[in-house]
């Protein structure tokens, strides 16, 4: 097994302990020391699923003064997915693309068609990334009269993951949003990934 999958299987076991509830909230882990003892590995290795679990907002505090489990975030509650986004935003990728099959078809247009893409990172009141939204349409972008939701759960992206401060294999929810013109047809696609222990779905009344 290489260095780089061994310390992410660390890491994965070491969340899946916390889970299980054997370190709560707010409570120290052991030191590295002990750690690599247990795992048979490294104290650099142990370090490095700390940094990673650091990263992914599993826990806090600093490596040289010890990490504890950090406290999770507020759960928030979506209703309505087409709503504006309340708080702070930032556009992070504008790269046009060409249509795959996928999308070629939650647009209804060939495949291969040259597309407008964005992706922007939504912030909860306390700087935090609560979700990112990939929007796809053909140019020019037109208005919508309403739009559609399919909701699903898979595995975030590697960029999905950075953002979100998510190991690479943590599962969140994905809404699949299609915006229509007033002739029903697609203006625009999205998926609107959110992580699943940030937030609760809860759709009604949908237009």
């Amino acid at each position: 097994m290489s260095a780089d999958a061994r310390y992410r299987r660390i890491a994965a076991d070491i969340h899946a302990r916390i889970q299980a509830g054997e370190w709560a909230p707010g409570e120290a882990l052991p030191s590295r020391k002990l750690m690599a003892g247990q795992y048979t590995v490294h104290e650099q290795t142990v370090r490095l699923a700390y940094v990673l679990l650091r990263q992914a907002g599993i826990l806090d505090g600093e490596q040289r003064k010890g990490v504890y489990v950090a406290h999770p975030p507020a759960m928030r509650t979506l209703t309505d997915p087409d709503a504006p986004w309340p708080y702070g935003a930032e556009l992070t990728d504008t790269t046009p693309c060409r249509a795959t099959a996928e999308l070629a078809g939650r647009l209804a247009v060939p495949e291969g068609t040259a597309l407008r893409r964005e992706v922007v990172e939504c912030m909860d009141p306390g700087g935090r990334s609560a979700m990112v939204v990939t929007s796809w349409w053909r140019a020019p972008r037109r208005p919508h009269a309403s739009f559609v939701v399919e909701v699903g759960v898979r595995p975030v992206t590697e960029e999905e993951a950075r953002s979100l401060r998510l190991l690479v294999d943590a599962m969140a929810y994905r809404l699949v949003r299609t915006r229509l013109g007033e002739d029903g047809r697609p203006v625009e696609t999205a998926d609107v990934v959110l992580p699943m222990d940030r937030w609760l779905i809860r759709l009604s009344g949908m237009r």
